[in-house]
């Protein structure tokens, strides 16, 4: 029973990974908040569905498997974005999974969501300032050309630490919203394929 249990878990693991893969390719600029290079998607919604109906080791292995598959098929920055969609989207997930995991709940899952959404939006500030955006600047033309693009949506964007909070942060964390509602939305109907029921 617990090796078909694993199976189970293993396999739903693969396909949300898959899925998540899939809706990474499916990005799209909001160039009215922010840069067009900073992309808007879903894909950390099987995760998170992974996170509640598994646990939050599984939100992180799907966070894991689709940035290796988006990085074998489809990467144009040499990783580094997959790194940190990794690391952001483990950070929002396993968030959400451990507060819904030691209290479940309808009520905790939403404030698991909520805070995990929090927990990404400010650790995307020292992971896109330390590591993402200065191997950006390298591998594109430089800070400044970076800078330039905020500043054309703000003209007081002159360092990117500012950038970072009063762009990326709240972006971001309505990133996290988003998946959160669509997530509350379609769990209950995937509830039995998630869990193994009839």
């Amino acid at each position: 029973m617990k090796t078909k249990t694993h199976i189970r878990e293993l396999t739903v693991t693969a396909m949300l990974s898959a899925i998540g893969f899939v809706l990474m390719m499916v990005d799209f600029s909001l160039p009215m908040f922010i840069p067009f290079f900073v992309k808007m998607d879903i894909s950390e919604l099987p995760a998170l569905l992974a996170s509640f109906s598994l646990g939050p080791v599984y939100g992180a292995a799907v966070c894991l498997v689709k940035n290796i598959l988006a990085a074998i098929f489809h990467g144009s920055t040499g990783g580094i974005g997959e790194v940190c969609n990794f690391l952001l989207g483990a950070a929002f997930t396993v968030t959400a999974g451990l507060i819904y995991k030691y209290h479940k709940s309808r009520k905790m899952a939403a404030i698991g969501a909520l805070v995990g959404a929090v927990v990404m939006a400010l650790i995307s500030v020292p992971v896109n300032y330390f590591f993402t955006y200065p191997v950006y600047a390298q591998m594109f033309g430089g800070m400044d050309l970076i800078l330039g693009a905020y500043q054309e949506l703000n003209p007081n964007a002159t360092s990117l630490l500012f950038c970072l909070v009063m762009f990326n942060l709240p972006f971001t964390f309505v990133k996290g919203l988003l998946d959160s509602v669509l997530c509350f939305l379609i769990y209950k109907p995937l509830s039995p394929i998630l869990h193994g029921r009839r």
